[in-house]
């Protein structure tokens, strides 16, 4: 299980990645917003690579955007695998996405809180977030679909109806798909 959870969130998180860009250069086309070289220099940071100045590396700028998005669906996967799928998981995804942009962006000293960040920033932010998180989610649900119900919602249609003192599934019925 371990090997389709990482396949398919890595797939998942790029199409999400993938569907957040387009809706960045749409919305850039809308208000002129620049591109954010933010990722490039988080990434600089973090492996020790020369900081660019002025002419920024775009591939370094991609790996990042990506590759970030990338490694990051591997948990929505393993959530969608576990039965922690549909809307509401893509919700607490999305909180987990920014959260890892802002623990990278402000440990390395290239971000500030959001709290620090101009309203109308944040609300972009928030809303390509939200759109990664929202993809991401789609498509990793639907792969993990595949296997049949995860551990958690065959818990759950044990005893229909939001009911109380369900015991725990038999460890054989949790990993034996």
């Amino acid at each position: 299980m371990i090997g389709r959870v990482v396949g398919e969130g890595l797939l998942a998180g790029a199409v999400g990645a993938a569907a957040m860009t387009v809706g960045e250069k749409v919305e850039q086309r809308l208000t002129g917003r620049p591109s954010s070289y933010v990722p490039a220099r988080v990434l600089e940071r973090l492996t020790g690579l020369p900081e660019q100045t002025g002419g920024r590396s775009l591939a370094t700028n991609w790996a990042m955007h990506y590759g970030q998005a990338a490694l990051v669906g591997v948990l929505r996967s393993a959530m969608a695998h576990a039965g922690l799928r549909g809307p509401l998981a893509s919700a607490k995804f999305g909180v987990v996405r920014l959260t890892t942009d802002q623990l990278l962006e402000n440990a390395t000293g290239v971000g500030a809180p959001p709290q620090s960040w101009p309203r109308d920033e944040l609300a972009i932010d928030l809303l390509h977030k939200g759109v990664y998180a929202a993809v991401t989610g789609l498509v990793a649900d639907a792969l993990a679909a595949r296997s049949g119900p995860g551990p958690g919602q065959r818990h759950a249609a044990a005893r229909p109806g939001r009911a109380g003192g369900v015991g725990p599934l038999p460890r054989e019925d949790v990993g034996g798909r």
